[in-house]
C-alpha cells in the first residue's frame, strides 16, 4: 500500500521528503500556503526542485497539494470569488512546478442558495483552472455536509463533474467526511452501495485518493472533528473501508491529530499500514469461507 499524511511544509517544501522519512510514509499532502492567510508563500527555486527530484525518483510515491479551505467557488461575493480564483491558480501553479499528481479542493459553500443555483458559476471556475493544469487532477473532495456546503455526496460531486466535462476532474474521498454526512463506511453492505454510486455516476478510475481519519463524532452528525485512526467512533471497523478491492490500492493520507497534537505521525502510519493489512487478511479469509 501507499500510506501517506499530511506533511508540514514549513520552513520550505524542501523538507518534506525528510519529514516523510522520519515517520515511515510513502505519500505526502501539503499546504503550499498557510491555511490561515490568503497571502501565498514565496517558495524558493532550489525547495520546488528538490521536491520535484523526490518526485520524479519515487522516493515520494505520491503528492497531492491540497488548496486552502477560504476559498469558495460558489459564492456570490466577488471580491471572495476573485481570492479564490487568486488563492486555487496560486496552487495549481506550485503543483505543477513539484511534479505533485493533484489538487485536492473543498469547492465551497451556497450558503442556502443550492448547488443548481451556483453549478453554472462552479462549473466555469473549475474550467479555468484546469486550464492551468500541466499534469496533476484536480480532485473534488467530499464535504462533513455542514450548512451549505457543497459535495456531501456524490450526487453533487457527479452534477459538478457532468458540468465540467473534463477527463483531470476527480475525487479525494475522505473517510470521516463520509462518515459524518451519514455514510457508515464501516458496514460492507453501505460501503459498497458508495462505491457503486461512485462508480456508477462520475466511474471509479476518477477516484485518486482516500484521506483516512477516524471521527471524534457520530455518523450523520454532520461534524468535521477527525480522529486517530481506530481510536474515534470507527474504531477497528475503518479496515472495511481500507480492504475494499476498489480502495485498497489508492493512496491512503491521514489528517489525523496524531500523539502529541501536531499531526500525523510514525505510530499513526504504523497504524494505519497494520489497520490495512488486517482488514486485506480479513477479506480475503471471508472470500475463502465463501467457496
Amino acid at each position: 500500500m501507499i500510506a501517506g499524511a499530511h506533511i508540514s511544509s514549513a520552513g520550505g517544501l524542501g523538507n518534506v521528503p525528510g519529514r516523510m522519512r522520519a515517520i515511515g510514509a510513502d505519500a505526502a499532502q501539503v499546504f503550499i500556503q498557510s491555511a490561515r492567510t490568503w497571502k501565498p508563500t514565496s517558495h524558493r527555486a532550489e525547495d520546488l526542485a528538490a521536491l520535484r527530484a523526490a518526485r520524479e525518483t519515487g522516493e515520494v510515491a505520491y503528492l497531492v497539494c491540497h488548496a486552502i479551505y477560504f476559498i469558495n467557488l460558489a459564492t456570490d461575493d466577488p471580491a471572495l470569488l476573485e481570492k479564490s480564483r487568486a488563492a486555487l491558480a496560486n496552487t495549481i501553479d506550485v503543483a505543477n512546478a513539484i511534479a505533485a499528481d493533484g489538487v485536492v479542493l473543498h469547492v465551497g459553500s451556497h450558503k442556502g442558495r443550492g448547488l443548481d443555483a451556483t453549478l453554472p458559476q462552479v462549473s466555469r471556475e473549475l474550467k479555468r483552472a484546469l486550464k492551468r493544469l500541466d499534469g496533476p487532477w484536480l480532485l473534488l473532495e467530499n464535504s462533513a455536509g455542514a450548512g451549505g456546503t457543497i459535495g456531501r455526496d456524490p450526487v453533487e460531486l457527479a452534477a459538478i463533474i457532468d458540468a465540467v466535462d473534463d477527463p483531470r476532474l476527480g475525487l479525494c474521498i475522505d473517510t470521516c467526511h463520509a462518515w459524518v454526512s451519514g455514510v457508515d463506511v464501516t458496514d460492507p453492505a453501505e460501503l459498497d452501495r458508495l462505491v457503486a454510486e461512485i462508480d456508477g455516476r462520475v466511474g471509479i478510475e476518477r477516484l485518486r485518493c482516500l484521506h483516512v481519519n477516524d471521527a471524534q463524532a457520530a455518523c450523520g452528525s454532520n461534524r468535521d472533528r477527525h480522529a486517530n485512526v481506530g481510536a474515534g467512533e470507527m474504531g477497528a471497523g475503518l479496515d472495511v473501508c481500507l480492504s475494499h478491492p476498489a480502495l485498497a490500492d489508492l493512496p491512503m493520507l491521514l489528517e489525523t491529530p496524531g500523539h502529541d497534537g501536531h499531526g500525523p505521525d510514525a505510530e499513526e502510519i504504523a497504524a494505519l499500514r497494520a489497520m490495512h493489512k488486517r482488514g486485506v487478511s480479513r477479506r480475503a479469509a471471508r472470500a475463502r469461507r465463501a467457496r
